[in-house]
């Protein structure tokens, strides 16, 4: 095990799984099993020892895996969870205790109205008071219409490179996730190119870097890929960062200071 975890790199996305395990009436249920130890298998001899794990859309709010993995790996793993609008401190207490350090909601394919989540004002407070965030996915060009409707002091993070309609500073999202940023807690994941619908991603992390600066944006793998698993070649999504920056002390913060800094500072 490498023996300063501190100062790694980190994997702010990936997944872990086993075959067919999915809740009902999701629309997607894997045939395969994704193991820790295959994440750490490929991660490892790259440098990244430290991860974040994020649960499975299709997996619902069953915690049950992710939290068994924070638990055996306490120092190596922080967690993120998902909750439905009801949840409350009590119930985000013990889920802190075990790593988790924010939640996910992913609007993927689904309505983006949050109705069942606008009086869902006990979980917003808890997250404020754990110093959780909110991470969101969203459909291509749906990001402003979900900030509008989240608490202005909420923190985020923004998955897979916040989706926009096109790589353009006038771009809605971009301008709607700078001016959020501005006001609040604001991180976004490089990630995901894959699901940018043809979209440069190299110009889109650049983008980012001008629009939000460095210090407010993550990497993460998105092992396995789901639906897009013949791209889950590790060494290339790794690399692929450096390519879409080109700029080594952005890439540093961008690997450890950040995520470190996020996930870990008590």
């Amino acid at each position: 095990m490498f023996s300063d975890l501190s100062k790694t790199a980190v994997d702010t996305h990936f997944h872990v799984f086993s075959a067919g395990i999915a809740q009902a009436g999701a629309r997607y249920a894997p045939a395969y099993d994704a193991p820790l130890s295959s994440w750490q298998g490929q991660a490892g001899p790259l440098g990244v020892h430290r991860g974040v794990l994020v649960q499975a859309s299709f997996m619902g709010s069953d915690n049950t895996q992710l939290l068994a993995e924070l638990n055996r790996w306490p120092d190596m793993l922080r967690g993120v969870a998902v909750v439905g609008p009801d949840a409350t401190l009590g119930t985000l207490q013990p889920l802190h205790q075990a790593g988790v350090r924010g939640i996910r909601l992913n609007l993927a394919g689904i309505s983006h109205e949050l109705d069942s989540w606008s009086g869902a004002a006990p979980l917003w407070a808890a997250l404020q008071s754990l110093g959780w965030h909110l991470e969101l996915h969203t459909d291509i060009g749906r990001l402003p219409q979900v900030l509008a409707q989240i608490p202005g002091d909420t923190a985020l993070v923004i998955d897979h490179m916040g989706k926009p309609e096109a790589v353009s500073a006038h771009d809605a999202t971009v301008r709607a996730l700078a001016q959020r940023a501005r006001r609040g807690q604001v991180h976004l994941k490089l990630s995901g190119a894959y699901r940018l619908g043809g979209r440069d991603p190299g110009q889109l992390a650049r983008l980012w870097l001008g629009e939000l600066g460095a210090g407010r944006l993550l990497w993460g793998s998105d092992w396995p890929c789901t639906n897009h698993e013949s791209l889950a070649n590790y060494p290339v999504l790794l690399k692929s960062l450096h390519g879409w920056l080109d700029d080594e002390a952005a890439v540093s913060a961008v690997l450890r200071a950040n995520p470190q800094r996020l996930y870990w500072a008590e």
